[in-house]
């Protein structure tokens, strides 16, 4: 399965490790999905982790590591955008569809492209939780 995972919930994750979107983290890094990111989603993420707000909750080397930790994921291909209410968020259903993957946000204003797979950080943990073997 593969999984484009928003720049909130990416952040989130750093903010929160135990949190839902830090389990999603863990589960990519443990080869459950394929993490899809773009040169797009990478440069939201570092712009994000540069806002003032959050110096005081993630420190300078996680900040840089962390985008560096994310390369590791599967890159996409050049992609178009997809209107969508925040200009900004354009690309995220485009790189989705772009790689037939789930765009996982917590976005409301995502929520109405109907043509794209969109779940929910917990929707998408639940999803993976019933693909996983039986023990």
């Amino acid at each position: 399965m593969r999984a484009v995972l928003d720049a909130n919930v990416l952040i989130s994750a750093l903010l929160s490790p135990t949190g839902v979107p830090a389990a999603l983290l863990r589960r990519w890094l443990d080869g459950e999905f394929e993490l899809i990111v773009s040169s797009l989603l990478l440069a939201e993420l570092k712009r994000a982790l540069a806002y003032p707000k959050l110096p005081s909750r993630v420190t300078e080397e996680e900040a840089k590591a962390f985008p560096d930790l994310l390369q590791r994921a599967r890159p996409s291909p050049a992609i178009l955008r997809i209107p969508a209410r925040h200009p900004g968020d354009d690309y995220l259903p485009a790189l989705a569809r772009s790689v037939a993957a789930m765009l996982v946000s917590g976005d409301a204003d995502l929520e109405d492209l109907r043509d794209i797979p969109i779940e929910s950080p917990r929707g998408f943990l639940m999803r993976l939780d019933k693909q996983r073997p039986q023990e």
